[in-house]
């Protein structure tokens, strides 16, 4: 009796030794299975990311050339016609204004970047939480009559869109992050005296302990807004006649 009681103890035993190594064969199969996937599907994102932006940069290529070819024949047009010159020059001016040209001139470059993090308490801040104090920056600057305005390389015009997309920004469509670089051409001693004057945009983002970083430069590139706008539901109104 006690032989088989043994028995029967070692057996059940052995079938719940044989149920747990089961169990743990089949998370470690599950958890090495979920390791390699993802790798491979990060590689294959990347490989597509990285077509994308070669085909993004060989559009970009061709748009400029085709660009270029444009103005040339614009160009020579306006040398052999007084009034077509006018008509160019005219042109060249509302491109400037609509932000399809790229500008160079005097103005000031300002850098924000992020507080350092708070290793006590585990708490991280980035400038990518206060949207509204980049909108007030630009706000500040148009104010100061600053000519032509770009955020992290994209352009700001009237039809420019800033929003936040998870853990980054989105300008014109483009994805930012910090630090945030944001460039403006105009009179470079009202610019920075906007932005920099007793309880402005520089002291309040100093106050939120943001890095800041604000210089006037002689020569300020920007570059022009990339996006095609079309307008469906307005026309130009026509004169009506007295």
């Amino acid at each position: 009796m006690k032989k088989i009681k043994g028995n029967l103890a070692i057996t059940m035993v052995s079938l719940l030794l044989g149920i747990i190594l089961a169990i743990q064969f089949k998370t470690v199969n599950k958890t090495v299975g979920e390791g390699v996937l993802p790798t491979q599907r990060a590689q294959q994102l990347a490989l597509e990311l990285k077509k994308a932006q070669e085909e993004r940069d060989a559009l970009q290529r061709a748009l400029e050339e085709a660009e270029n070819k444009i103005k040339q024949y614009e160009k020579g047009e306006a040398d052999n016609n007084v009034y077509v010159e006018n008509l160019y020059k005219d042109l060249e001016k509302y491109r400037m204004l609509a932000g399809y040209v790229d500008l160079e001139g005097p103005g000031i470059v300002m850098e924000i970047h992020d507080p350092p993090a708070d290793v006590q308490y585990g708490i991280e801040y980035s400038i990518v939480d206060d949207l509204d104090l980049i909108l007030q920056t630009i706000s500040v600057l148009n104010a100061a009559e600053a000519e032509a305005i770009s955020i992290n390389d994209q352009r700001y015009t009237a039809f420019t869109e800033i929003e936040r997309a998870g853990n980054h920004i989105e300008v014109n469509g483009v994805s930012i992050n910090s630090p945030i670089v944001i460039k403006a051409i105009g009179d470079p001693e009202t610019l920075e005296s906007a932005l920099a004057l007793k309880r402005g945009i520089v002291w309040t983002l100093k106050y939120y302990d943001y890095d800041v970083h604000l210089v006037k430069e002689k020569n300020v590139r920007i570059p022009k807004y990339r996006k095609l706008v079309e307008f469906v539901y307005s026309e130009p109104v026509e004169d009506e006649a007295n």
